[in-house]
């Protein structure tokens, strides 16, 4: 149980400071390029993506150690499809909120 929260809390933490780093770099390019607006929502969504892909990823290991599935047969798939789907999620519902759309 604790060790869970804190692997939560830990991983989370690395991922929003990877996202608001890369967030920068979006918002910049993205500026540039099509406009504030659009650079806003790719930048927002990087943060939220990054915390929950390091969040996933920190703790999909231990959860199936604790369904006795080898982590290393679970980990990377699942880890992959279950960032992929949510974050194109994450994506639009960012997208809906600052644009509107």
């Amino acid at each position: 149980g604790s060790d869970l929260l804190k692997v939560i809390w830990r991983e989370c933490r690395v991922g929003l400071v990877l996202g608001a780093l890369l967030a920068v770099l979006g918002l910049v390019v993205g500026t540039v390029f099509v406009g504030a607006k659009v650079a806003l929502v790719v930048g927002i969504t990087l943060v939220l993506i990054c915390g929950w892909a390091a969040t996933i990823g920190g703790t999909m290991p231990l959860l199936a150690r604790r369904l006795r599935i080898d982590p290393a047969v679970v980990s990377a798939p699942m880890v992959t499809t279950l960032v992929d789907a949510t974050g194109l999620i994450l994506y639009f519902l960012t997208a809906k909120a600052v644009l509107g759309v």
